[in-house]
């Protein structure tokens, strides 16, 4: 393990561009880029979010040809009144200053809060743009399918909703979801898992999640938790239980390495890396799961694979919940090498 960048305040998210560029937001505005190890003084863009709570600059994707097109994709909270919404917007770089522009506003409106804001932006191997979204802590909104609170959202990469979707004409992929926010794609599969901030409070607390998901599927938030069951109503592949809190975020399905196959996700309140296998026959077993990094850098936020084999994770003790270091958060590299 080795900390490849410093100083940075409660990163979010971060994806991978062409000749070795790390683009990443932080959650006051910023997003950054790392370029041969180091992280460039300059923004590559700063937006005017509402940095609030769990709220501001969360979600980044790049576009799949980004190359070509120089488009980047990200999440954010901003004030709207007296409230707060979410957006999801397109970027393009400009190629003559290397900078970044707003290039056009793909869905807004949606009911924001000091917490609960989803915020994960991916693209899926079908091409198509994922967008997890909390309830804004209006529980009954994730199951109220004329919300778009407590979703994972499918669009084009356009904005305009595909035609595939399991509700016509509605950017809902999945519904029934408390505060979603890390999504992973199984190779060879293509099988989709998210995670899952699960109740807080008593009697009610943790019962965090990892879910299986399928297109038009309600996964029960706020009718059922843990392992409870109703009709019609889908529980997670994995749950903390009623004393343990995992708070994840970012995942990542591993490709290369000893760890091949394996999905990880990043632990906030659990400060933790951890590691899940699947057996490959049933989408719903868990095979084995591990908790590594444990209390050795603090809340982590997000976890991927990069070009070079190595995971890239992000701390997130800049996010009021956490203790800082005097450096700030970090990138941390993790080398997966064979015993």
């Amino acid at each position: 393990m080795e900390t490849l960048v410093t100083g940075l305040e409660a990163p979010w998210a971060l994806d991978f561009a062409p000749a070795g560029r790390i683009f990443l937001t932080e959650r006051g505005g910023r997003i950054r880029i790392i370029q041969d190890g180091k992280l460039l003084p300059q923004p590559w863009l700063t937006l005017d979010v509402a940095a609030t709570g769990e709220a501001g600059l969360l979600g980044l994707a790049l576009d799949p040809a980004f190359a070509q097109n120089g488009f980047v994709y990200v999440a954010y909270t901003t004030r709207a009144g007296a409230g707060l919404q979410n957006r999801l917007v397109r970027l393009r770089e400009d190629p003559a200053t290397g900078q970044g522009a707003i290039d056009r506003v793909l869905l807004e409106g949606i009911p924001g809060n000091g917490n609960h804001d989803g915020g994960r932006v991916k693209f899926g191997p079908d091409g198509k743009l994922y967008w997890t979204m909390g309830d804004a802590q209006t529980g009954a909104a994730a199951q109220d399918r004329t919300s778009l609170n407590g979703k994972i959202l499918r669009l084009n990469p356009d904005g305009t909703i595909p035609a595939d979707n399991p509700f016509p004409g509605s950017p809902i992929y999945s519904y029934g979801h408390r505060n979603p926010q890390g999504l992973a794609w199984q190779p060879g599969t293509g099988r989709l898992y998210a995670t899952e901030h699960g109740p807080s409070g008593v009697p009610s607390c943790c019962h965090d999640e990892l879910n299986f998901i399928e297109p038009g599927k309600n996964y029960g938030w706020p009718t059922i938790t843990g392992d409870q069951t109703h009709a019609g109503l889908v529980t997670p592949v994995l749950q903390s239980g009623n004393t343990e809190t995992w708070a994840p975020s970012g995942a990542t399905f591993v490709t290369a390495g000893p760890w091949a196959g394996s999905l990880l996700f990043a632990g906030l309140r659990g400060e933790s890396l951890y590691r899940v296998v699947l057996d490959p026959a049933d989408p719903r077993r868990v095979i084995l799961f591990e908790r590594l990094l444990e209390k050795q850098y603090g809340r982590l936020r997000d976890v991927e694979q990069g070009p070079d084999g190595a995971l890239y994770v992000l701390t997130s003790n800049l996010d009021g919940r956490g203790t800082p270091l005097p450096d700030g958060d970090r990138v941390l590299s993790l080398s997966l090498v064979m015993p």
